[in-house]
């Protein structure tokens, strides 16, 4: 029988380059009932390193969430979520694409390379962390997590 979330540590995959965001994500999750780890990469070509466990990353862990802010340097946020979904080891691994600078049609497109969610940061900093929070409720205590490549189905 598959283990229930709450019952180990989740990891989530922060790609995001504006250290305010961080800082707020971080403090959103720190008060989650469910333990959880963040592993925070500031750049595209980092975050496909860290989920390909290359480099300085060799021994990261395979988060149970991706939070993608969709406009990272070196690789952008589209560029990132496509390559997880052509790796057959990565692609069920939810991605929740965020962003505060939305153009015309970046939305269909997150959902058109199959994005989890798509998360508007809001100007506020409260309405933002309230938003983060309201993520965490969802994807850590009301959603199925997928089954990690090495734990039972």
């Amino acid at each position: 029988m598959p283990q229930p979330a709450s019952a180990r540590e989740l990891d989530i995959l922060l790609a995001e380059d504006n250290e305010f965001d961080v800082h707020v994500t971080v403090a959103a999750f720190r008060d989650a009932k469910t333990p959880n780890r963040i592993h925070c990469v500031s750049d595209g070509e980092a975050a496909i390193a860290f989920l390909k466990r290359t480099g300085e990353h060799s021994r990261a862990p395979r988060p149970d969430l991706i939070l993608l802010d969709l406009n990272l340097p070196k690789l952008d946020g589209f560029e990132v979520l496509e390559a997880i979904k052509a790796d057959p080891s990565l692609r069920n691994i939810p991605v929740v694409m965020v962003s505060g600078n939305i153009q015309d049609g970046d939305i269909r497109r997150a959902y058109e390379l199959q994005v989890s969610s798509f998360l508007m940061k809001p100007r506020e900093v409260d309405e933002y962390f309230a938003a983060i929070r309201s993520l965490k409720e969802l994807w850590f205590h009301a959603a199925a997590h997928a089954p990690k490549p090495d734990s039972p189905t």
